[in-house]
């Protein structure tokens, strides 16, 4: 790697002051080279900041200490790090010390949307609301019945709802609308992510997905979580929320109470649990668990979205994926109001 300092040049229109000593040849950082600095520090702060969210939240010490490394890199390089992305893609982010698929993808989405979800969802400040409402075609209300009726929180699972179905469902959408935002969500996330991407299917058995939900909801009754302060609904600024960072296999996998303006209007904070998952290799996703209220699976817990496989997993089939692997230490305390254990068949 160059020297710091290495490529820059004299200012257009740079003049020597009369009177002034010297030869004149003062270097000046241009207003380019200044602003990919200024890129490269915000990346780097936000890479630190959430490794201090994450050991404070009791998370594993080998990843807290990628995200620091990955800080150091970013904060050193000699050139912007959007550039060095628009010029080798993701595989030139990867090929930095220190960083991975999972954090190239970070640093893409810093740079193409100048936002973080993990870093917001760390702060307890997601909004899906507001989130979908950046897509052309949906307002402010739309967005809010899309979350109500899908419980969904990410671009990612709204562009599945628009191809599978499901958004024809909500109302207010229609075949035209629901094209005009699959074509908008498809610019936007290939923009925003040009690199390989899992497929839908690629992620945790609902065995693994249910055994999180279970351990969060007992250890939050128990009291055996760190909490933080959502952004969202909290006005005092209380530290309430409990969350939870854990293991299964290959899946690191962070769970929280869904902190959104359904689940208060509902009164679901204490049932609805919102688990984001991701993997070294980049993959990554999110689901909500629920108990449902009607149908086979009624009192049960289940993973919105992946209703069938719940099924078969409480009759005892396959439900594919591989099995848990726990690595987390699990807490004792009774449940939370309106949760249950999940743990039965269902006819």
């Amino acid at each position: 790697m160059p020297p710091r300092g290495w490529g820059l040049r004299p200012a257009v229109g740079f003049d020597k002051p009369a009177g002034a000593s010297g030869s004149g040849r003062e270097v000046c950082v241009s207003a380019a080279e200044a602003r990919a600095d200024a890129l490269n520090a915000r990346i780097a702060e936000r890479l630190r900041r959430a490794a201090e969210l994450l050991e404070a939240q009791g998370e594993n010490p080998f990843r807290v200490r990628a995200y620091r490394r990955a800080a150091e890199t970013v904060a050193g390089l000699d050139r912007s790090v959007e550039a060095l992305w628009r010029e080798g893609g993701a595989e030139a982010l990867e090929a930095l010390p220190g960083i991975g698929p999972s954090l190239a993808r970070a640093i893409v989405e810093m740079i193409t949307t100048g936002r973080w979800a993990q870093l917001e969802r760390l702060e307890g400040a997601v909004a899906p609301e507001d989130l979908f409402a950046t897509v052309p075609g949906i307002g402010a209300e739309l967005a809010r019945r899309i979350h109500e009726h899908l419980h969904i929180d990410t671009l990612e699972d709204l562009e599945l709802a628009a191809h599978d179905g499901r958004l024809l469902a909500v109302p207010g959408v229609g075949p035209r609308r629901a094209a005009q935002i699959r074509a908008s969500l498809a610019e936007i996330l290939t923009r925003a992510r040009p690199w390989r991407r899992g497929p839908p299917a690629e992620e945790p058995d609902v065995a693994v997905l249910l055994d999180v939900d279970e351990e969060y909801r007992k250890r939050a009754a128990a009291e055996d979580l760190p909490k933080i302060a959502p952004r969202r609904f909290n006005p005092s600024g209380e530290a309430w929320l409990p969350v939870l960072h854990t293991r299964r296999g290959p899946w690191f996998c962070t769970a929280l109470f869904s902190n959104t303006a359904r689940a208060h209007e509902l009164g679901r904070i204490g049932d609805w649990v919102v688990i984001y998952f991701d993997k070294d290799d980049g993959v990554s996703g999110q689901r909500t668990i629920v108990t449902e209220q009607r149908g086979p699976l009624a009192g049960l817990r289940v993973v919105r979205g992946r209703e069938r496989d719940c099924l078969r997993f409480y009759r005892g089939g396959p439900a594919g994926g591989s099995a848990p692997a726990r690595s987390a230490e699990g807490g004792g305390g009774s449940e939370p109001a309106g949760g249950t254990s999940g743990r039965g068949p269902s006819g």
